[in-house]
């Protein structure tokens, strides 16, 4: 391990528990079994059926988190161009959504909003969902489905780009895929051989194929194998290898490649100064990683403290967390970042304009702040990919 200055972060964790009425505040610590979701709800993506925004975590309609194998928050934005949207995989293998629809991104059939979530008619036999910026991906039977936006070519079919697939249809080529990762106008899937495919938008190198070339069905990822796990974020991606190395591709302008730099790369790099690495996290302009230890560390855009090591300032390569332990699942959208704790809790920092951090207020903290206490029963969490929404399940 680098054993450069760490930063700590500054706060200490507070644990305050929000006693509360009916659905759509907080609940006491395992007192109920419900998907929660907060912040920005314009788009109806917190699946509460309302688009009123929440600043705690409220209920999604009719999904428990005992049924939910998997949530993918996508979409996001600002005012107009507010897209979030939300897909979950239940664990009976088939696949609810709710949120903007306006690229099919539900899969439904229409290009119509809903506030609530609702099953995707023809899905069965998932494995893994993931939701990107207007566009999300399946898994079923080693194949990917794909739905929504192709205007960048993103659902890999080669087929037409000027109008949006409202209902799933199958990527080209691929079999034996274990999991995919649905970014910024572009896809991303690991094969079970260790392999990674990716095929949309080429821009900033995101592709990882050595150009910047848009394809329109999936391309191998070059002298890239023994891949484990990836992390996709708005527009790079992390591979975590076998033998405990982070690969990265993309963009790299605020340093989320953490080699050192603040340029695009084409082809996979190695993210410096990490090693006995778990798991791997990509929020939409940042990394994390869970270390052996427990620990972890960030890199990339921090303009708004998203990284949580008690500064402002961009990093371009890992910064260890040392106050930060027990971290099961971390997510964040354009300018925040949660995570889920080994007690149950889930805590957040950075922006809160929006109530993105779910503790009550609209302050921006200088550290941590909890958005539901030890104790709940939540394990993992997800935010819109570039918006101001999360959810915890």
């Amino acid at each position: 391990m680098h054993h450069s200055k760490r930063i700590t972060l500054l706060a200490a964790l507070t644990a305050a528990t929000t006693l509360a009425v009916p659905s759509l505040t907080a609940v006491a610590a395992g007192t109920d079994p419900w998907v929660r979701a907060w912040g920005e709800n314009a788009q109806g993506q917190l699946g509460n059926g309302s688009v009123l925004a929440q600043q705690t975590p409220a209920d999604v309609i009719g999904i428990t988190r005992d049924d939910v194998r998997e949530l993918s928050g996508g979409g996001g934005g600002a005012a107009a161009a507010a897209n979030g949207f939300a897909v979950a995989l239940l664990k009976d293998g088939t696949v609810k959504s709710w949120g903007n629809n306006a690229t099919g991104q539900l899969g439904n059939g229409t290009l119509v909003a809903q506030s609530f979530p609702a099953t995707v008619a023809g899905l069965s036999g998932v494995s893994e969902v993931s939701a990107g910026l207007n566009h999300a991906l399946a898994v079923k039977g080693g194949r990917v489905l794909a739905w929504g936006s192709n205007a960048s070519k993103q659902l890999g079919t080669g087929q037409d780009t000027t109008n949006p697939y409202k209902v799933p249809i199958p990527v080209q080529s691929l079999d034996k895929v274990k999991d995919v990762g649905a970014g910024c106008d572009f896809s991303v899937a690991l094969r079970q051989d260790g392999t990674v495919w990716t095929w949309g938008k080429g821009d900033n190198g995101r592709l990882g194929t050595g150009n910047n070339t848009t394809r329109e069905t999936p391309q191998k990822v070059p002298d890239l194998v023994d891949v484990e796990s990836v992390a996709v974020g708005c527009d790079h991606v992390l591979a975590l290898t076998a033998d405990g190395v982070v690969k990265a591709w993309g963009k790299g302008a605020e340093g989320q490649l953490g080699n050192d730099t603040t340029t695009d790369s084409n082809k996979p790099v190695d993210v410096a100064y990490l090693d006995a690495v778990a798991r791997i996290f990509a929020t939409s302009a940042s990394g994390f990683a869970v270390l052996d230890d427990g620990s972890l560390a960030g890199w990339g855009k921090n303009t708004d403290r998203q990284l949580g090591d008690g500064t402002n300032a961009n990093r371009t390569t890992p910064v260890v967390l040392d106050t930060l332990k027990g971290v099961r699942s971390i997510a964040g959208g354009a300018d925040f970042t949660v995570a889920a704790l080994d007690d149950g809790s889930v805590i957040g920092w950075g922006a809160n304009a929006a109530a993105q951090l779910g503790d009550g207020t609209t302050t921006n903290p200088t550290g941590t702040t909890v958005a539901l206490p030890p104790g709940s029963g939540i394990t993992h969490v997800t935010t819109t990919l570039t918006g101001k929404s999360a959810f915890a399940y």
